[in-house]
């Protein structure tokens, strides 16, 4: 049997990076427990318990990444006695015997913490260097009229770059949000089985102080400032789902930005990059799909609503711990992350990369100019003394004869012909051109881009302290 004949997940294997599996993956769990072992008999021999030995640490330090040999004893262990921490303690012995005895298990729940932090700290550069694709984006294009649409329906134009600024934008705050709960990010440290700290009571012989100390010098080996406040047997599973309720939103931002570009794709006014060796159906040979956006909806649309199994894995824990938050958090903690970093590689691979098409872009607005330029008609004529009343009739007349004819016959937008050609409107004939440049409807869109995305904005101080990632980082690379 080979890798071929046994499952294997998609998100792995095809979407995420070698970095974000790492974090999650077997060896790394296991090791990191091994850390959080050594990290609290250290700390317990700086605070005089005299049974932990030098030859205990050692043991214990020598033996800090599982080996492939000792997966097996685990494999083996857990097998008889269903408790995988048991089955690691165990291994762990085996590996290390001077240090049988003093290995506890009290500090296991700590894992996932540091997990998430690391995970946090990888994907907020990558957030950071998409935010600056779409920043740069922005201001080339900030002064491109492009027709908007409300309801899907043509509506005043925008520029394309102010267009690019909503995106930027949603990322930004979803940059915050991130950033937020990773700042907020506490340790569990030794709180002991139900969180009263009973056993280090024991432990210390009443010197509470020493429990206190002992988390300070835990904390500060595992990179936390804190622990929480209060605490089970677990830390709170609410921790697990304000993560997750930060990286949901992420998510639903990813999909509100590729539909818009499949949106645009469609209407051929931009496109997402494509190789020159890309196909895009294997029936129809002139298609070029934005499979890249798409593929963005798909796993967005996994990552926006998967913040409800957290909500559920938090509210359905009974009173100091359940067991049912377990297995399913295995498969959904490392998931969220991995999503978010391959949303965040196709993201940074699509916005570097946006191809935009001017000619389509003028022709999509010549279609529907006229219709927009019919309110700045209707002022001009008030301005030579003619009816506002009459003027708005004539004007709709025309303009439904105009749809009637675009949408029965195939025809071209002919209402500015048809108000050349209708005397009632001669007063403002030779006004008619300069009322069709599409810089006049989009307002202060240019400006705006540049007063969020250009330099010395708010948000390019967001983005100073990833500034080294940025420059220095080159465009991500799809697996396929």
């Amino acid at each position: 049997m080979t890798k071929y004949d046994e499952y294997e997940s998609p998100l792995a294997h095809r979407y995420a990076s070698n970095e974000i599996k790492k974090i999650f993956s077997p060896r790394e769990r296991a090791s990191t427990w091994r850390k959080l072992w050594l990290w609290l008999a250290e700390a317990e021999k700086e605070l005089s318990l005299t049974q932990i030995t030098d030859q205990a640490l050692e043991g214990l330090r020598s033996n800090l990444i599982v080996s492939d040999g000792a997966f097996q004893v685990i494999a083996q262990e857990e097998r008889i006695r269903r408790h995988d921490v048991m089955s690691h303690i165990y291994a762990l012995e085996k590996d290390a015997p001077d240090a049988a005895g003093i290995i506890h298990i009290g500090v296991t729940d700590n894992a996932d913490l540091i997990f998430m932090r690391d995970a946090l700290r990888l994907i907020l550069p990558k957030l950071a260097k998409v935010i600056h694709n779409l920043s740069r984006f922005a201001l080339k294009y900030k002064d491109l009229p492009t027709l908007a649409f409300t309801h899907y329906q043509a509506a005043q134009p925008i520029s394309l770059g102010r267009r690019a600024a909503q995106w930027v934008q949603d990322l930004a705050m979803d940059l915050e949000d991130i950033e937020y709960v990773l700042a907020g990010l506490k340790f569990r440290g030794a709180q002991g089985t139900t969180g009263t700290q009973a056993s280090f009571v024991e432990i210390f012989r009443g010197d509470t102080s020493k429990i206190d100390r002992l988390n300070e010098i835990l904390c500060d080996k595992a990179g936390f400032e804190t622990c929480y406040d209060i605490s089970t047997q677990t830390y709170t599973r609410k921790v697990d789902l304000r993560i997750a309720n930060a990286l949901s939103a992420f998510g639903a931002t990813a999909i509100r930005i590729a539909t818009d570009i499949r949106h645009l794709a469609h209407d051929k006014i931009l496109d997402e990059p494509h190789e020159a060796t890309q196909t895009g159906s294997s029936a129809m040979a002139f298609k070029s799909n934005p499979m890249r956006s798409e593929r963005i909806c798909s796993l967005g649309r996994k990552l926006s609503n998967i913040s409800a199994n957290f909500s559920d894995t938090f509210s359905s824990q009974w009173l100091e711990r359940t067991l049912d938050d377990s297995a399913i958090r295995r498969i959904d903690i490392p998931e969220i992350f991995l999503l978010s970093d391959a949303l965040l590689i196709l993201l940074d691979d699509v916005t570097n990369g946006i191809v935009v098409f001017p000619a389509m872009i003028r022709a999509q607005l010549e279609e529907e100019l006229p219709f927009m330029a019919t309110e700045n008609i209707i002022m001009k004529l008030v301005n030579h003394g003619i009816s506002r009343q009459e003027a708005h009739e004539r004007i709709r007349v025309h303009s439904r004869e105009t749809v009637k004819t675009m949408k029965e016959d195939g025809k071209r937008n002919d209402l500015i012909a048809r108000i050349r050609g209708d005397d009632f409107f001669k007063p403002i004939w030779d006004e008619l051109d300069g009322m069709l440049d599409p810089k006049l409807f989009i307002g202060r869109s240019a400006e705006i881009v540049e007063r969020y995305c250009g330099s010395g904005a708010t948000l390019m101080g967001k983005l100073d302290k990833y500034k080294v990632y940025i420059d220095s980082t080159a465009t991500a690379t799809l697996a396929v």
